[in-house]
């Protein structure tokens, strides 16, 4: 259940190096690549939703893993803005869950509509036990966004086997591990979405980052893979219709997104980060958050296998 995070000069200069360590797993220390927590820096992005939005997700349920901090609880907040009942994954800091928990509680509708789950995305028994649990308290599952991930940054040459293991269990296996038995209800049930948060890193590359960038990009083909399969396995079933909402799979690849880690980082760096981005400005974590509940709703149900680049035209 412990993350595992190291801070280099690399995570300031490529988009996205996210150590949203995860989720229902491990808990999402953000950092500035495709990062999570909100920072102070942008003075618009501290500000988190309190209130309905819209009736988009009513009735729906979402596991949101690293869903307590940073793009996580952002996305948590947007789905729940929406209607959505929210189970979000952390993996050790039990204290801001709980406090993660009671917010949600306070702003979005009274107790009974979130949830909070610890374990580690690593650990395939701990995800499919964490998919249990929310079914036992919530019923089902129609939303399963994977936000797991961290970093452990050093120049190919000199990194670890256990670097590039550590990077690739959480990141990749991770996600593959909390889909498995999440696709398995869905298809039970004939309707889903699955959205992987990847990052503009696995499009990219990154110098000191070659286990977290192959991580990241692994995802991308996990995405398309799954989104075949489940429609195959609707298709195969005769569950394929023209109205119907269906299981999709997608992602979202964040860049360069306003973070706790932003606050220790030099005024100098900062300008040279925005000044590789094309609008000028870090991505807030509720702009990733507005995609993934668009993708998560019934209405979407003709994207599926696609990759969402949410990072101000950096990939350009």
């Amino acid at each position: 259940m412990q993350t595992h995070r190291r801070t280099t000069l690399c995570d300031v200069t490529g988009p996205d190096a996210t150590p949203k360590a995860s989720i229902v797993m491990v808990s999402d220390p953000s950092s500035i690549l495709g990062g999570t927590a909100m920072n102070a820096l942008d003075s618009t992005s501290g500000q988190r939703s309190t209130a309905m939005a819209g009736q988009k997700l009513s009735g729906k349920v979402a596991l949101v893993t690293g869903g307590t901090r940073g793009i996580g609880a952002a996305i948590c907040r947007s789905l729940a803005s929406q209607g959505a009942s929210v189970a979000a994954g952390y993996s050790g800091n039990r204290d801001r869950a709980e406090q993660f928990l009671k917010e949600l509680e306070e702003d979005f509708a009274g107790q009974g509509r979130a949830s909070i789950h610890q374990g580690n995305v690593s650990h395939p028994e701990d995800c499919r036990r964490v998919v249990q649990e929310v079914l036992g308290e919530h019923g089902r599952i129609d939303i399963l966004v994977n936000n797991a991930g961290i970093t452990m940054d050093k120049m190919a040459m000199k990194m670890s086997v256990e670097e590039w293991n550590t990077v690739l269990a959480v990141n990749l296996s991770g996600s593959f591990f909390m889909a498995q038995p999440a696709l398995e209800h869905m298809v039970e049930r004939g309707t889903g979405r699955i959205i992987f948060v990847s990052s503009v890193i696995g499009e990219t590359g990154n110098i000191g980052q070659a286990n977290y960038a192959a991580s990241k990009a692994g995802l991308l083909g996990l995405t398309k893979t799954l989104a075949k399969e489940a429609a195959f396995i609707l298709a195969r079933a005769g569950r394929l219709v023209d109205n119907g909402v269906g299981i999709t799979v997608n992602t979202v690849t964040p860049g360069f997104v306003a973070t706790e880690m932003l606050e220790n980082v030099p005024e100098k760096v900062l300008d040279k980060i925005r000044s590789q981005i094309p609008v000028g400005r870090l991505c807030r974590p509720e702009e990733i958050a507005r995609v993934v509940h668009f993708l998560a709703a019934d209405a979407s149900a003709y994207i599926t296998g696609q990759v969402w680049g949410v990072n101000g035209g950096l990939d350009m």
